[in-house]
């Protein structure tokens, strides 16, 4: 049991953490406003997007369904691999970054298929209310993932001698997320950072259980 301990911890602390903040967000904040944290770079701005990670969109209400039960299926993917990742013991790295993969896989999912049914829709004028007289806004597995994240660390004007974007504004980093995309693209760039690490530990122990068979 004390190999599951650490990855449920971390799943349970960014799921509360990830959806906590995502109540606080909708039950306080219009759309589009904002406040800032630190300066101009660090800032929560509330925006709610339909489609995938970072605010991109995905093919309307039959796309939006699509990526919903597609997200259903992975999560399930990556949970089995989880589990079977920690009963054989692979590397500890690989087994965390790999919960926070579906801690923030999960985070969204509860977006997409519950809020249409538990909130009123957000609007420019006033927030949006919990569990509504008359309704939610949409339906089972058609709610909207609530982003809030935005961090413009640097913006200025592209050069005029830049193809395409010469003279236009420059937004580095234009994105709108949240923590679970935090969660997802951490656990993603540690996994490919480390991973001679984490599989050079499993292939080490494929080629020693493989010599102790041919010894016997």
């Amino acid at each position: 049991m004390k190999a599951y301990t650490n990855p449920v911890l971390a799943i349970v602390f960014i799921l509360i953490a990830d959806q906590v903040l995502k109540f606080w967000i909708k039950l306080n904040m219009t759309l589009g406003q904002e406040f800032k944290i630190i300066g101009n770079w660090a800032i929560i701005h509330f925006t709610e997007n339909n489609g995938m990670a970072f605010g991109m969109e995905f093919g309307g209400e039959a796309g939006k369904l699509a990526l919903t039960l597609f997200r259903i299926v992975a999560v399930l993917g990556i949970g089995y691999g989880l589990i079977y990742m920690i009963k054989h013991k692979y590397h500890r790295g690989l087994i965390m970054n790999l919960s926070l993969i579906f801690a923030g896989a999960m985070g969204n999912i509860i977006d997409s298929s519950f809020y249409g049914m538990i909130f009123s829709e957000s609007s420019y004028y006033e927030p949006a209310q919990f569990m509504p007289a008359e309704g939610g806004y949409s339906s089972l597995f058609h709610g909207k993932v609530v982003d809030m994240f935005y961090m413009p660390i640097i913006q200025g004007t592209y050069p005029s001698w830049v193809p395409f974007w010469g003279g236009e504004e420059l937004i580095f980093f234009r994105p709108v997320f949240n923590l679970a995309d935090s969660a997802i693209s951490i656990g993603v760039i540690m996994i490919l950072i480390y991973q001679k690490t984490y599989f050079k530990e499993e292939k080490e122990e494929e080629v020693h259980i493989h010599s102790e068979v041919i010894e016997e």
